[in-house]
């Protein structure tokens, strides 16, 4: 700006236009027409500019102040050259014409000169004051006239308009309110992952180092994971008071996985018992486990809520449970095996009184040696059974290959079926039938119970009886509180007699209606075997070929193969 200029002013509201050219920039402000159309060219705009010295402005600012036409100061240029006077107002120039030349209002020599500077990103405003010896800075009010005049009306400081106009030269006098981001969603899992691995000490702090915990277990119903949901931020205001939409956080999908369900829109659910897998971004739940060696120190031992699959063998000392499936494509060599249904491809060994199969239901093995197999369905063994102990509830078949049983004890609840019992030495098995072991050790298991409770019961009635004759008001109340217990105490305990009463009423019924048993050797069987059927006993004197023995008129007879 030319030194010594004040202020100008061209135009007026009868010619539809008015350029302000004052110390902080050139204001072009255009007035409303109604329907009388424009009273002037976009070119006369371009002239009067380009007469002023004004050339840093946007032709498209121009165009949008003149087309918007709303009567509010537009800020065209920060600054221009020529020192003129305004022509008059009330007279319609055309592009060519020249403007008369009328000197600007003149500086007083008082008061110091200040602009306003509004950043690119339209979120400040700063205030800058040119600092000239013998002259005082403007008012605050002043100021604030100049911040109403650009249309800024969002977070202005007038504390901060007061530090600058005493001490700065430039301060920064209006902030606008950014806007706040969104969050990220994020998942959060509700399963400790670092006890992978982990052994686990008991309360001595003893460590056991066959059970590493390898494998992560979730049962039906536990929370594996959570999603917190994305946020969609919190908006912005730019200083003359435009809201600035903020940036979301970026959502993520609930990472549910197989065998899994979503609750309530953010949980991931187990849908079944198993292992824990997270791969893809997702928690999924396997019910196979699958191990590629052997069960041994590099696994430790296997406790998995699902089916199990192992590749080797479960060595001696070590132990797998599975509330599913046992699949072992190798052996059993002293080591200790539970699952539904057991199938072992290769033998199970018994080791130092150890190697043990137990099934819910099925068992099936190659051979078995000096081991114990139990199941509550089938047991099936294609080769030899030598010195083991074989309990079904159903049948127990040993047909393929050799078919060959010797020595140990084998009973099954219904059946037994081998090509050849014994051995020509005469080496001695017992194969019972006609009662279900499961339910003979459950009676057995009742029984014993029963007989337990009832004693405790009896003592404890003695006791309350002898206790009965005494005046418990005259005893200390720490005292008149055990005997208080002690009368409480049996309750339950005539509740867990009667209970067990009718539990072994219940096993005898089911033994009493088992069904006769029989045992079917389909090449022959050798003298030295000890068979019962149905609880009625026969020793085998003389060896017997494809011949099938079953209870008749209360005796084990011999009859045919079937």
């Amino acid at each position: 700006m030319a030194e010594g200029l004040k202020s100008a002013e061209v135009g007026g509201r009868e010619a539809g236009y008015l350029f302000e050219f004052k110390p902080d920039g050139v204001f072009l402000t255009v007035y409303p027409t109604g329907d009388s159309g424009m009273l002037f060219e976009l070119s006369d705009m371009r002239q009067i500019l380009k007469e002023y010295g004004v050339m840093d402005y946007d032709m498209g600012d121009l165009a949008h102040v003149v087309r918007a036409a709303d009567g509010n100061p537009f800020l065209l240029a920060q600054r221009f050259e020529a020192s003129v006077a305004p022509p008059d107002p009330n007279a319609k120039r055309s592009a060519n014409e020249e403007i008369p030349a009328v000197k600007a209002k003149p500086e007083n020599g008082i008061f110091m000169k200040f602009q306003i500077e509004v950043s690119k990103d339209r979120m400040t405003a700063t205030m800058k004051i040119d600092r000239q010896p013998g002259q005082i800075p403007p008012a605050k009010e002043d100021v604030l006239k100049e911040l109403s005049s650009r249309r800024i009306v969002f977070g202005i400081d007038e504390d901060a308009i007061e530090r600058g106009l005493a001490h700065g030269s430039q301060t920064v006098i209006v902030r606008g309110k950014p806007p706040e981001p969104g969050k990220d969603a994020k998942i959060v899992r509700k399963f400790n992952a670092e006890q992978k691995g982990k052994l686990q000490e008991d309360k001595y702090g003893r460590v056991d180092y066959k059970n590493l915990n390898l494998f992560l277990i979730a049962k039906k119903g536990d929370i594996l994971a959570e999603r917190i949901p994305h946020t969609l931020g919190v908006e912005g205001v730019n200083i003359f008071g435009d809201k600035i939409k903020p940036k979301p956080g970026k959502p993520k999908p609930v990472p549910a996985g197989k065998n899994t369900e979503i609750k309530d829109d953010n949980f991931v659910v187990a849908a079944i018992d198993g292992q824990i897998v997270e791969a893809n971004n997702k928690f999924s739940v396997d019910p196979r486990l699958e191990i590629r060696g052997d069960v041994s120190v590099g696994t430790g031992n296997i406790n998995f809520v699902g089916a199990v699959s192992i590749g080797g063998n479960v060595l001696q000392g070590f132990s797998v449970k599975a509330t599913g499936n046992v699949e072992i494509n190798g052996g059993v060599n002293g080591g200790m095996v539970e699952g539904f249904n057991v199938f072992v491809k290769g033998g199970v060994i018994g080791v130092d009184g150890k190697g043990k199969v137990t099934a819910e239901e099925d068992v099936q093995a190659a051979f078995v040696e000096n081991g114990a197999i139990e199941a509550g369905g089938i047991i099936t063994v294609t080769d030899v059974v030598l010195h083991s102990d074989l309990r079904a509830g159903i049948k127990i078949v040993v047909e393929g290959k050799r078919g060959l049983v010797t020595g140990g004890y084998l009973a099954a609840g219904e059946e037994i079926r081998a090509k050849v019992i014994g051995n020509q030495a005469q080496v001695a098995s017992r194969l019972v039938v006609g009662v279900n072991p499961s339910l003979q050790r459950k009676y057995q298991d009742a029984c014993r119970e029963y007989s337990e409770s009832r004693k405790k019961l009896q003592q404890l009635t003695q006791a309350l009886n002898t206790l009965g004759k005494i005046d418990v008001s005259l005893l200390p109340p720490q005292r008149a509180e055990q005997i208080a217990q002690l009368t409480r105490s049996q309750f339950p305990l005539a509740g867990q007699v009667e209970r067990s009463e009718r539990l072994i009423k219940e096993l005898e019924e089911q033994i009493s209606q088992m069904k006769n048993g029989r045992i079917c050797v389909s090449d022959r069987i050798f003298p030295g075997q000890k068979l019962i059927v149905n609880s009625v006993v026969k020793h085998i004197q003389q060896e017997e070929q494809h011949c099938s023995f079953q209870l008749e008129d209360d005796e084990v007879r011999v009859g045919p193969y079937y």
